[in-house]
C-alpha cells in the first residue's frame, strides 16, 4: 500500500477547508486536500448562491402584483417558463461552482485527492488505498441533509436541497416540510413561481426565530401568501394516483412532490474516528474548542457544517481561518469569535443578530421596537411590512442583539451587528447620522424606543448631537 507523510492533512473541500488552505498553502508546510463526493462548496452548489437566484426570480415575478398601484399596465398578462427560469438558476449556479474550483482546487496535482478519507490510526488517514500520515488533520467533511427512513421510500417525490436544484420543471404542488432557512427561502419562492406550497412545522416559531412578537408578525406576514401549518408532526402516505398526502394534525393536502427542510446531520460517520481516538459527545460531534477548532487536545481540529454550531458560510470561513492558522503555528492560539449573524432571505427578511430573545434576563434587559408601517422609505418600497426588535443592557445601555422581520433586513441587520460587536451604547448609536429617507431609519426608531428605557443616557442636552 502506497504511503505519504505530509505536515497537514484537510478532509473536505467545501468552504470551511478552502479556507483552511489558504492559510496552510503559502506557509511551506507539505499538505494534501482531499475530498469524497462533489466538488464545490454547499453554498455556491445547493445553498445560499443557487436559493438566491431562484429567491431573485420568484420576487421580480412577484412584483407584478403591485404595478397597477403604479399606473404601469400590461402586468396582468405577465407569465413565467419554469423550465427556463430553472435554466437560469442552474446556468448561475454552475458559475458559482466553476468559479470556487479555478480558485482552489484546480491546478493543485497530486496535493488534492478525490476519494473519503477514513482514520485507520491516530494522525493516519486512507483514500482510495493509500495511507496518509499527517502531522495535523482538519476534518471539514460538512454537512447532508436529513430526511427520515420512512420517506425515502416515496423515491425521487421527496426532494432535499442538495435535489432541488436540479429540478428542471417545477411540479404543480408541494408540500415544504421545515420552516427555518431552506423551507421559508424555498417554499416562499415556489409559491410566487406559481407552485401550490404549503409550509409545514413541528415548531410554533418559523425562520429561527425565538422573539415570540417578532415571531407573530412573521408568521401572519408570510402565512398570508400561502398556508403555514404549525406545531404538529407530519405524516406522509401514497394516494392511489401516485401523489403524496401529506398530513399535520388537522391538516392534510395531497401534492406531488415534498421538499424535507429539517436540518442538516455533519458528515462523520464514514471517518472511522474511533481508530483515531476521537471522542464523540451525545450529538455525534467530537467536542471542540471554538476558539481554537481543536478537537479535546488531540492534534485534530475541525471546522464548518460539521462542528454542527453555525451553518454558514462566514462562520465557516472564520473556522477555517482559525484551524488553518493552527494549522501551521508553533503554538495553538485562540481567537474572538464574531457577533452571531442570520439572515433567512424570504420576504420580508427574517433575521437575528448578537444575543437571542431566549437568552435575555427580562429583569436586566430593555426592548425597543418597531412596527414597519409607517416607515416612509418601506412605504414607497410597497414593502411597509414587518417589526424589528432590539435589546440592550438596561443599565449600561449596551446593546446585546436583536430579531426583525424586516425589509430590507439584510442592510438592518449588519448595520445592528457592526453596533454591538464594537458595544456601543444605544446613546453612541443614536449620535451617528442617519439618512433620509432610508430604510436605516427604522432602527434609528427603534433605539430611539430603547433609548427611553434604558438607565445610561448621553451626557449630551441633545441625544443626536456630541457638544464641541
Amino acid at each position: 500500500m502506497e504511503q505519504r507523510n505530509v505536515d497537514v492533512a484537510i478532509i473536505g473541500s467545501g468552504s470551511a477547508g478552502l479556507y483552511v488552505l489558504g492559510k496552510v498553502k503559502p506557509s511551506g508546510k507539505s499538505f494534501v486536500l482531499i475530498n469524497g463526493g462533489e466538488a464545490g462548496t454547499t453554498c455556491a452548489r445547493v445553498g445560499c448562491m443557487p436559493s438566491k437566484a431562484i429567491i431573485q426570480v420568484a420576487e421580480d415575478y412577484h412584483r407584478r402584483s403591485i404595478l397597477g398601484r403604479y399606473g404601469i399596465d400590461g402586468h396582468q398578462q405577465m407569465s413565467l417558463d419554469t423550465a427556463e427560469a430553472m435554466e437560469h438558476v442552474q446556468d448561475l449556479r454552475d458559475i458559482f461552482v466553476d468559479r470556487v474550483l479555478s480558485n482552489s482546487t484546480d491546478n493543485m496535482g497530486d496535493k488534492f485527492i478525490e476519494g473519503y478519507a477514513r482514520f485507520v490510526d491516530p494522525g493516519v488517514l486512507e483514500v482510495n488505498g493509500e495511507r496518509i500520515h499527517a502531522d495535523k488533520i482538519v476534518i471539514a467533511t460538512g454537512s447532508s441533509p436529513m430526511i427520515p427512513e420512512a420517506w425515502k421510500v416515496f423515491g425521487d417525490r421527496i426532494l432535499s436541497s442538495d435535489d432541488f436544484f436540479e429540478q428542471e420543471q417545477l411540479p404543480s404542488s408541494m408540500a415544504v416540510i421545515g420552516l427555518g432557512v431552506i423551507g421559508l427561502e424555498l417554499g416562499q419562492s415556489l409559491h410566487r413561481l406559481g407552485v401550490d406550497v404549503v409550509g409545514i412545522d413541528m415548531a410554533e416559531n418559523i425562520g429561527g426565530l425565538s422573539d415570540p412578537e417578532v415571531n407573530k408578525a412573521a408568521i401572519e406576514i408570510i402565512g398570508k401568501e400561502y398556508p403555514l401549518w404549525l406545531g404538529a408532526a407530519v405524516e406522509i402516505t401514497e394516494t392511489d394516483d401516485g401523489k403524496l398526502l401529506v398530513t399535520a394534525g388537522d391538516n392534510s393536502k395531497t401534492v406531488d412532490k415534498v421538499l424535507v427542510a429539517i436540518g442538516r446531520a455533519p458528515n462523520l460517520e464514514s471517518l472511522n474516528l474511533e481508530a483515531a481516538g476521537i471522542p464523540v459527545g451525545d450529538d455525534g460531534i467530537p467536542p471542540y474548542n471554538p476558539s481554537t477548532m481543536q478537537i479535546a487536545d488531540l492534534p485534530v481540529f475541525i471546522a464548518g457544517d460539521v462542528d454542527g454550531d453555525r451553518p454558514l458560510l462566514h462562520e465557516a470561513g472564520d473556522d477555517g481561518r482559525i484551524a488553518g492558522y493552527n494549522m501551521v503555528a508553533d503554538e495553538i492560539i485562540a481567537f474572538h469569535r464574531k457577533t452571531p449573524l442570520n439572515i433567512v432571505f424570504c420576504d420580508p427578511n427574517i433575521c437575528h443578530i448578537g444575543v437571542r430573545f431566549e437568552e435575555l434576563d427580562p429583569d436586566t434587559t430593555a426592548i425597543g421596537q418597531i412596527a414597519f408601517g409607517p416607515v416612509g422609505r418601506a412605504l414607497i418600497m410597497g414593502k411597509n411590512k414587518g417589526l424589528l426588535r432590539v435589546y440592550a443592557d438596561k443599565r449600561s445601555g449596551i446593546l446585546l442583539g436583536g430579531e426583525m422581520v424586516a425589509p430590507k433586513g439584510e442592510n438592518l441587520a449588519h448595520l445592528l451587528n457592526w453596533v454591538i460587536e464594537q458595544q456601543l451604547t444605544v446613546g453612541e448609536v443614536l449620535q451617528m447620522p442617519f439618512y433620509h429617507p432610508v430604510i436605516e431609519e427604522a432602527l434609528q426608531a427603534a433605539l430611539y424606543d430603547l433609548y427611553r428605557k434604558v438607565e445610561t443616557k448621553n451626557d449630551s442636552p441633545v441625544t443626536e448631537l456630541i457638544p464641541l
